[in-house]
């Protein structure tokens, strides 16, 4: 392979993300928005000021026109105000919440005829947020009957040597399995020690978005296995036009495809093709027999907590952001989790009861009740894309041993310091009891 092909398709990694992976983008001025706690954090009933700050090379910008409007995070706000900002700063009243749920304060700055735009959200008792999803009767025999029926496909796994990404620690493949039901396919790239000996593992699961897979060789490195798998059945070693083919052509929408019909909603061979990703893993010769982890970020997110859930075999799981968390929380007044299938024109939609019947068998609220196993879990308050109500929703229903690591102001990003920590925390609990 060569470099400008592998450089394409990292970059196309992070344009199919986008915007759900997207990191920000430095800025000529800058907006700062802060609540007047430090942890952001207060009990329902109490009043949070936010102060805006418009700053250019470091120094506030005198006489910048702002606009700002506060209100519950993704619902309509209930203040707007433009002012002319004297001194490059403003203090404004935010009021309060009633119930446990976010308040978010978004300003626009105007300089030098371009808009600039920062924000900020204040949590209110988020620890008792409540999930509004409804859980079915059936839930487990749904899930348990799907599994039945996926151990019944032969795993029938190709793997292919990528020499040009192997190292001198590591072999690189790419992969390829039977998944869900005969014929269909699962592909992703697989990463092992080369050193003869046995080894934890890690499946690393995919944000949202269609793409190619370079594999965590770093890792591997470390002396785990890692799998990292795609979820559209197609090969994630194809060159960068062909992904974005498909993310604007076949599986544009893919994460509404089928909603009405919870045996055929495009999800579930996404749920069941984890589990098959573990079947594959736990059948490798380098397997340490014992120890093995999950991990991902947005649409990986709440892939880690699902596969944790539906598969005992798995001990430890890391999630950035998990998406698909209460999705119906629109329909009472509050913000639904990505993919917001809820939210505006998609309620007329998507508020039907046959969807909102399927909703509940895939929402990773009712597979964070039944997660059994201890997590690492990391966010802020100001994610857009998976709004802090809904991962509170999930997060506060888990029983298991669990541990949040908030980075107050991040959006739907991460700071290298989270990654490490997530990494840190994973390397360390599968490399604990060898």
């Amino acid at each position: 392979m060569n470099r400008k092909y592998t450089l394409g398709l990292l970059l196309l990694g992070w344009l199919a993300a986008f915007p759900l992976l997207a990191q920000p983008v430095e800025r000529y001025v800058k907006v700062i928005v802060a609540p007047d706690r430090p942890d952001w954090t207060y009990r329902a009933g109490d009043n949070v000021k936010f102060t805006i700050t418009v700053l250019q090379n470091g120094n506030p910008v005198k006489n910048a026109a702002l606009r700002y409007e506060i209100g519950p995070e993704k619902l309509e706000p209930t203040k707007k105000e433009s002012k002319s900002l004297a001194n490059g700063t403003l203090t404004v009243e935010a009021g309060t919440l009633k119930t446990a749920g976010f308040l978010r304060c978004v300003a626009v700055a105007t300089v030098e005829g371009t808009e600039y735009r920062g924000l900020a959200t204040a949590g209110f008792d988020p620890s008792k947020l409540e999930p509004t999803i409804a859980n079915p009767a059936d839930f487990d025999t749904f899930w348990n009957d799907a599994k039945a029926e996926l151990a019944k496909v032969p795993l029938d796994a190709r793997m292919t040597l990528l020499p040009e990404r192997c190292t001198e620690k590591v072999n690189v493949y790419h992969v390829n399995l039977q998944s869900f039901r005969p014929g269909a396919r699962l592909y992703g790239i697989l990463s092992v020690p080369k050193q003869e000996g046995k080894y934890p593992a890690l499946l690393k699961v995919p944000g949202a978005g269609v793409r190619g897979y370079y594999g965590d060789v770093a890792t591997a490195e470390k002396g785990i296995i890692t799998f990292e798998i795609g979820i559209h059945g197609v090969p994630v070693t194809m060159e960068p036009g062909v992904y974005l083919d498909l993310a604007s052509g076949g599986l544009s929408g893919y994460f509404t495809y089928n909603l009405e019909d919870r045996d055929r909603f495009y999800y579930k061979r996404v749920y069941l093709g984890c589990v098959r990703a573990n079947d594959f893993l736990v059948n490798l010769p380098q397997y340490d027999g014992s120890n093995l982890a999950v991990t991902g970020g947005s649409q990986g997110g709440a892939l880690s907590i699902v596969t944790a859930a539906l598969d005992p075999r798995v001990k430890w799981l890391g999630a950035f952001y998990p998406a698909l968390s209460d999705v119906t929380g629109y329909l009472k007044n509050r913000a639904g989790g990505w993919p917001h299938y809820l939210a505006g024109s998609g309620a007329a939609l998507h508020n039907t009861p046959e969807k909102i019947r399927t909703l509940g068998y895939y929402d990773v609220v009712n597979f964070a009740r039944r997660v059994k196993v201890p997590g690492y879990y990391s966010w802020g308050f100001n994610d857009e894309t998976c709004p802090p109500t809904s991962m509170y929703a999930s997060y506060n229903v888990i029983a298991a041993p669990k541990e949040l690591s908030l980075a107050l102001e991040t959006g739907h990003w991460t700071y290298p310091e989270q990654r490490e920590a997530m990494s840190q925390w994973l390397v360390g609990k599968l490399k604990s009891t060898r």
